[in-house]
């Protein structure tokens, strides 16, 4: 049963992490729109910032999931 709990984990974590870059590739290109304004630009900046991170949480958190499958 543990295993299927660490199936669901996994998935889960991809999902979310797979959302969260793709959220953070938005965020970039609004970041760079010359025509949006500089406060748009920065919120989308941070936003990315905090993307990145989350993509990288979930990621970590996937992979620890699928290693735990291995054994």
């Amino acid at each position: 049963m543990d295993s299927v709990k660490q199936a669901a984990n996994y998935v889960s974590d991809k999902v979310q992490g797979t959302a969260s870059e793709a959220s953070k590739e938005t965020n970039k290109n609004v970041a760079k729109d010359s025509d949006a304004g500089v406060g748009t630009r920065i919120s989308a900046a941070t936003d990315a910032l905090g993307d990145k991170a989350d993509e990288s949480k979930y990621d970590a958190k996937a992979e620890a999931n699928k290693q735990q499958l291995k054994h």
